[in-house]
C-alpha cells in the first residue's frame, strides 16, 4: 500500500496545484509545458537485446507519454562512462540517470547487492513483492541517499542459468581452479569454494571464454547467450541460476535531478519502471523459451544439471558470506535481516503454490 499511496500521490499533486484557482497554472509558474533533456547511461552494450533494450524502451516510453516534455539519451556501456562507473557517474551528476544492477557496486556499497540478487534468494515474484509492498524500496531510498541518488527497480531477467563451462562439473572439487567470470555474492562463494571469480562487462565475456582467459561464464540466460554466441565457446550448459534466481536491475536518477521534475512526471517515472520490469521479465520467458530449444538442438551443447552436493555446498558458503557481510556492515545488517524476513515468508506460500504446481505440470 505504500508504494501505491507514493506513486498515486506525486500524480495527486500534480494534478491538485490545477484544481486551486489560485495556484496560478496560468501564470509563469506553470510548469506543465517545461522540457526536460536528460543522459542516461548504462552498464549493458549498446541496444543489446533484454538488458540493453529496457533502458531504450524506458527513454521512448517516457518520451511518449509526457508529450516530450522529459527526453532522454541513453548512451551503451562504454559509450559515455565505462560499464561499471554508472553509479558515480549518475552520484556526480555528470549524468541525470543510469541503469544497470545494483550488485555492481559490491565493495562500494556491499547492501546493494540485495536489491540485484542473493544466491539462494527472492526469485523475481518475490523481489518484485519485497521492492514495492515489503518495505524493501523504502530501505534502497535509504541505502542510496548519502549518494545523492534515488533508485528505482526497472527490469529483471528471471532465474538465470549456472553459465558456460569448458569442463565438466561432477563434484565440488571440480571447483577448485576454475577461473568464471561471476560477479556479486556469486563471484564471494565461488573463491571461497576453491574458485577464481571474475568480473568482466559483457563485450568482452566471449573472447576470454573463447581464448581460454576463463574457464567458465554465467551471463544470463538462454536468450542473451546465443545472442552472444556462447554456445559456441562453450560445451557445457549448467542450470539452475544459483547465484541469480530473479536479478532486479536498477534504474537511478540523481537527486537534483529528481527533485528538478514536476510531480507529474516524477509519477511518470515511477510508474514507467515498473512497466519495465514487467515488459522485461515477459520478454525473456519468452526469448529464453525460444533460444533454448535452438540450443536443445545443437549436438555441440550439452545442457546440466548441478549435482545436488555442489548446489548444497554452494548454499552452505552462501550463508556465511552473508553473514560475514550483515556482521561487518551496519546498512546490510538492517536490509539482510528485511530480505531473509521476506524469504522465510515467501517461502511457505511459494512452496504450496508455484512450486507445487509446477512440480505436476507435464513437462
Amino acid at each position: 500500500m505504500k508504494r501505491r499511496e507514493f506513486v498515486g500521490g506525486l500524480a495527486v499533486a500534480g494534478l491538485a496545484g490545477c484544481a486551486r484557482p489560485e495556484s496560478g497554472c496560468d501564470s509563469d509558474t506553470d510548469r506543465s509545458s517545461e522540457t526536460f533533456e536528460w543522459s542516461c547511461v548504462t552498464s549493458w552494450p549498446p541496444r543489446f537485446p533484454g538488458l540493453g533494450m529496457a533502458v531504450e524502451n524506458l527513454a521512448e516510453r517516457l518520451d511518449g507519454a509526457s508529450g516530450g516534455r522529459l527526453q532522454i539519451k541513453v548512451y551503451g556501456g562504454g559509450e559515455l562512462v565505462p560499464p561499471f562507473e554508472v553509479f558515480d557517474a549518475v552520484s556526480r551528476g555528470t549524468v541525470e540517470m543510469g541503469h544497470g544492477a545494483a550488485y555492481y557496486h559490491k565493495g562500494k556499497v556491499d547492501a546493494a547487492q540485495f536489491f540485484t540478487a542473493i544466491p539462494f534468494g527472492l526469485n523475481y515474484m518475490e523481489l518484485n513483492a519485497w521492492i514495492h509492498y515489503g518495505g524493501g524500496l523504502e530501505l534502497w531510498r535509504e541505502l542510496y541517499a548519502p549518494y545523492n541518488l534515488v533508485p528505482f527497480l526497472c527490469g529483471n531477467t528471471g532465474v538465470q542459468m549456472g553459465g558456460w563451462f569448458n569442463k565438466e562439473i561432477n563434484g565440488v572439487e571440480d571447483l577448485k581452479g576454475l577461473k568464471m567470470r561471476i560477479p556479486g555474492l556469486g563471484g564471494d562463494v565461488l573463491r571461497r569454494a576453491g574458485g577464481t571469480p571474475v568480473t568482466l562487462p559483457g563485450a568482452e565475456i566471449f573472447t576470454s571464454l573463447q581464448q581460454g582467459a576463463i574457464d567458465a561464464t554465467e551471463w544470463v540466460g538462454p536468450y542473451n547467450d546465443v545472442s552472444f554466441g556462447l554456445h559456441k565457446a562453450a560445451r557445457y550448459y549448467y542450470y539452475p541460476g544459483w547465484q541469480e534466481p530473479g536479478p532486479g536491475l536498477e534504474c537511478i536518477i540523481n537527486q537534483q535531478a529528481w527533485d528538478s521534475l514536476p510531480p507529474d512526471l516524477q509519477a511518470l517515472v515511477a510508474v514507467t519502471c515498473q512497466s519495465i520490469t514487467i515488459d522485461m521479465a515477459s520478454e525473456y520467458t519468452n526469448g529464453n523459451a525460444n533460444s533454448l530449444q535452438q540450443l536443445l538442438a545443437d549436438p555441440n551443447v550439452e545442457l546440466r544439471a548441478f549435482p545436488d552436493e555442489v548446489l548444497q555446498h554452494l548454499k552452505s558458503i552462501t550463508a556465511e558470506i552473508v553473514a560475514e557481510m550483515m556482521a561487518s556492515d551496519p546498512a546490510a545488517e538492517k536490509i539482510g535481516k528485511a530480505f531473509y524476513a521476506y524469504l522465510d515468508k515467501m517461502e511457505a506460500n511459494t512452496r504450496i503454490s508455484e512450486q507445487a504446481f509446477l512440480s505436476t505440470r507435464k513437462g
